[in-house]
């Protein structure tokens, strides 16, 4: 029997959201470390913990955002609330573009990092490892388009394992390496080196603590959100600020900056870690210092091939509610039962990032720099819009549910605001006009990303006949005020039956209305109606009334079924909606249909003709099922 597209469940406990986001945060040190300390150079911990104090400030209004609204969106949500959809969308827009250099420099790093598992240094030369980070986008997306995949199992074994490697290496180098002398030497300029690096290093720091934009787009699948998301994300953040810290700690003093350079970026910039590994040798067996290798080499490339899963993931949930919103084209917000998000979205972003991965695939060497400073434009724009958006909710909204609140807080004129973002906003907001300043990939290339978003937006609303700050809510809902005491849904085999259920249980939890389910036995006029029904009819008539009171339970409504037999189902329906007086029709429409010149199917159309109350009719887009004949 057909079962209803579930969505998104709540399925993410502590433990699941706690791994899912170390592995999102914690993979961005396999790329991050060589590009910082670059410019950085012995000055990289003490910018990495600067900026990771920053990001952690950032948190806590992101914690309270998401907790108070648990949905999709991330920073485009907040914005989209606290002030209107042309806001919202902007800030979703540059966010795509932070998603998409994630995948690019994950899958154009994962190469290096297996080659150094596999003993295989063909695949960091040029251009096998552009093949490779292709053949890996279109890996992840051919799996989610034929079958979608829950990203939670292994995320904490795969924490469980970068831990591990991690915390070896940064307790073998600073065994070996750690030099109080080297260390505080950092913290000073270097040979050639001035605050114009220091501010050109800040921007590119960002990019060791990506995927916070990830971990909330996964709001709706959470369990309990308001208390299970704060936790897990304080404390993978902690640890992953901590462990970054310390491994450039090690890398700072393995490989001293000389001259104005870094080892460390100049031969490892594309495997850190991997570097730092084989600075051990001569210090450790060569037994334990090839283990170690492949160990990193094997944890950093799953890391990094999960960091692109997960950031594909968040750019298609990102899409779909900004297209529930009116934001993007409607193909892109509904659900399909393989792929669960819109096929043509998850297409879309892999056709895109491998366009990003060859288009600088040339670039990822010494000109790194430049999609770490195009990711600092996007994600700096995109805290400060979340942490002006939690104080504006504050002002505007002050009686919405927080299940956290970031603190502390301060009370100007009689509105308790968060601190945080108090001081947050101004800084991030600094760091990016530093950006803007330092960096001609976010001065040039982020302003024109945004121009070309503004320009979808503005197509979107004109074919939608909406104006720019309209705010359109994700479904088009019922006149509101209505009341609809009962509401009846006939049951028909299949997809869109099934969905109908579920609709008719959503309205009538928010109209505080009862439910009838009714399914239709339609009788050939060569049979009597008294009859006998056959075995597999009958069957299936007491299942689907079965999952519909199922479906009651689990959301607290209670649902009437029946079975009824008729000659003509849509008249069944308009005499069963007339004799238990019920106040809506809740009917789905098939694709099917309207390839046959004819938008509604008989059964819809006598209905909608001759109800005796309103009809709602729910018309799904073609290819949303896999339809039967």
């Amino acid at each position: 029997m057909a079962r209803k597209i579930r969505g998104f469940e709540r399925v993410l406990d502590a433990p699941a959201l706690f791994a899912v986001a170390y592995d999102e945060i914690g993979s961005s040190i396999y790329f991050a470390l060589g590009i910082v300390a670059a410019q950085a150079l012995g000055l990289t911990p003490v910018v990495l913990f600067a900026s990771g104090a920053l990001f952690l400030i950032v948190s806590l209004s992101y914690a309270e955002g998401t907790a108070a609204l648990p949905q999709a969106g991330g920073a485009a949500t907040f914005t989209r609330r606290a002030f209107n959809d042309l806001a919202g969308f902007t800030v979703g827009w540059v966010l795509f573009l932070d998603f998409l250099i994630v995948i690019a420099l994950s899958t154009l790093f994962l190469p290096h990092y297996l080659a150094a598992a596999l003993s295989a240094p063909s695949l960091t030369e040029s251009p096998w490892d552009v093949i490779v980070a292709v053949g890996v986008i279109a890996a992840i997306v051919g799996a989610r388009v034929v079958r979608h995949s829950r990203i939670h199992p292994g995320a904490l074994v795969l924490a469980g394992l970068d831990i591990s490697v991690q915390l070896l290496v940064i307790v073998l180098g600073l065994a070996i390496f750690f030099s109080p002398e080297v260390l505080t030497s950092g913290f000073d300029f270097a040979v050639d080196q001035s605050w114009d690096d220091l501010f050109f290093a800040l921007p590119l720091a960002m990019l060791a603590y990506t995927g916070l934009e990830t971990v909330a787009n996964l709001a709706e699948e959470t369990r309990e959100p308001g208390k299970v998301l704060p936790r897990s994300l304080f404390s993978s953040i902690g640890l992953v600020v901590v462990t970054t810290v310390l491994i450039a700690v090690v890398g700072v003093t393995a490989f001293p900056s000389e001259d104005g350079a870094s080892g460390l970026a100049d031969d490892w910039l594309q495997a850190p870690i991997v570097g730092i590994v084989t600075a051990f040798e001569g210090h450790l067996p060569a037994a334990l210092v090839d283990a170690l290798r492949v160990a990193v080499g094997l944890s950093g490339a799953l890391i990094l091939f999960a960091a692109a899963t997960t950031a594909i993931t968040g750019c298609t949930r990102l899409g779909r509610s900004m297209a529930e919103h009116g934001m993007l084209p409607r193909k892109f917000g509904r659900l399909e039962r393989r792929s669960l998000v819109s096929r043509e979205a998850l297409l879309a972003v892999g056709v895109v990032a491998i366009a990003i991965v060859v288009a600088t695939g040339v670039l990822v060497g010494d000109n790194a720099a430049f999609l770490a400073s195009l990711y600092s434009f996007g994600v700096l724009f995109a805290f400060t819009a979340a942490q002006l958006a939690v104080i504006r909710l504050r002002q505007i909204e002050p009686d919405l549910d927080r299940p956290f609140r970031a603190k502390p807080e301060l009370r100007v004129r009689g509105v308790l605001l968060p601190l945080p973002a108090l001081i947050g906003a101004p800084l991030t907001f600094a760091v990016w006009v530093l950006a803007l300043i330092t960096h001609p990939g976010a001065r040039y290339a982020g302003p024109a990303w945004l121009v070309l978003g503004l320009v979808v937006y503005f197509l979107v609303r004109r074919r939608r006949e909406a104006s720019v700050l309209d705010d359109i809510d994700p479904v088009e809902t019922l006149p509101p005020g209505v009341v609809y005491r009962k509401v009846l849904v006939p049951m028909k085999l299949g997809d869109i039956g099934e969905e109908m259920v579920a609709t008719a249980v959503a309205l009538a939890k928010e109209r505080e209305s009862s439910v009838e389910a009714v399914f239709v036995v339609r009788v050939p006029r060569a049979f009597p109606l008294e009859g006998p029904l056959p075995e597999d009819v009958a069957r299936r008539a007491v299942e689907s009334l079965a999952e519909a009171r199922a479906l009651g339970e689990e959301n607290g409504v209670e649902i009437v079924t029946r079975t009824i037999v008729a000659r003509s189902i849509g008249h069944a329906i308009v005499e069963d909606a007339r004799t238990s007086g019920a106040d809506l029709i809740v009917l789905g429409s098939s694709p099917r249909w309207r390839r046959q010149s004819r938008f509604f199917s008989p059964t819809v159309d006598h209905i909608l003709r001759h109800a005796p109350c309103e009809v709602l009719v729910v018309a799904f887009p073609e290819g949303t099922f896999e339809e039967s004949d």
